[in-house]
């Protein structure tokens, strides 16, 4: 089943990740349907024309014209919605996803599915420190990165179908790696981060500080600004390798912190001239 033919893309979690889907798919001639409990999430979805049909409960007909689902819900939910609803499912339809936790996930959906059915999973790198369907906007994965993460239980027809959705939908670059690789890549470049910006903000309770700050306080604290269910759940699921990676972010700090207690200023400045090389690589071009 490839993306040529105009099909049925049932969307399961119509909030940022959900709606930016429903929003590039939709927009490029495909029959979008969504599912997803908050009853004013699909009222707006469908004035606005983001998608074609939408339940705020679990619709068998939906499910039923389906030949792709998308999964853009929190991750704990996918396995026991799939267990509640499979048997809607029609034959040999392909589901995928765009949670950012892979290991705990996957090889779990992949050992309760029919034998017909294939998982797929991705992880689109995207988004944006705003929530819900109304905050969409499928440009933010235009130059942007995604990542498809397959088993041994994966076709080569799937892994190419789901790299042909990164690039429908305009991601710039579209990668491959196992669910641990990917889980470990994540821990630091995603989970981490996040991980910083908080204690960063926690660090200090003075109320004033944004009559002081400057852009570069602003830029390394937007990600502060946290959907705290989402992301502790996500830091949950990836504990081990966030762990491992909080451990050697906390060794660095101690390596910087004695370099300034001894008033080695030229270890410092290998610090920040090895940085600045690492940082270049990321330079939009």
């Amino acid at each position: 089943m490839g993306w040529i033919t105009k099909q049925n893309i049932l969307i399961v979690g119509l909030g940022l990740m959900g709606g930016g889907y429903a929003r590039g798919l939709k927009r490029i001639g495909y029959h979008i349907m969504a599912i997803d409990t908050n009853a004013e999430s699909i009222r707006y979805a469908l004035e606005n024309e983001i998608i074609d049909e939408g339940s705020a409960e679990t619709n068998p007909q939906l499910i039923r014209k389906a030949d792709v689902v998308v999964f853009a819900v929190y991750p704990h939910l996918i396995k026991p919605w799939i267990e509640q609803n499979q048997q809607y499912f029609k034959y040999g339809i392909r589901i995928t996803d765009v949670t950012g936790v892979k290991s705990c996930i996957v090889y779990d959906v992949q050992s309760i599915l029919r034998e017909d059915v294939e998982f797929i999973a991705a992880h689109p790198m995207a988004g944006r420190e705003v929530y819900g369907v109304q905050n969409s906007d499928d440009g933010i994965f235009h130059n942007a990165n995604y990542i498809v993460t397959p088993t041994e239980k994966n076709t080569e027809n799937a892994i190419q179908w789901c790299k042909d959705l990164g690039r429908l939908l305009g991601f710039r670059r579209v990668s491959v790696l196992t669910p641990e690789e990917h889980d470990d890549m994540i821990g630091f470049v995603s989970q981490l981060t996040h991980v910083i910006a908080v204690a960063l903000m926690d660090c200090s309770d003075n109320t004033h500080l944004v009559d002081y700050t400057g852009d570069s306080f602003r830029d390394l604290t937007r990600i502060a600004n946290i959907n705290e269910k989402m992301w502790s759940e996500l830091f949950l699921m990836n504990k081990q390798p966030l762990l491992e990676q909080m451990d050697n972010f906390i060794n660095e700090m101690n390596t910087l912190k004695e370099m300034l207690e001894k008033d080695d200023k030229q270890g410092l400045c290998e610090k920040m001239i090895l940085s600045t090389k690492r940082r270049a690589l990321f330079n939009k071009k």
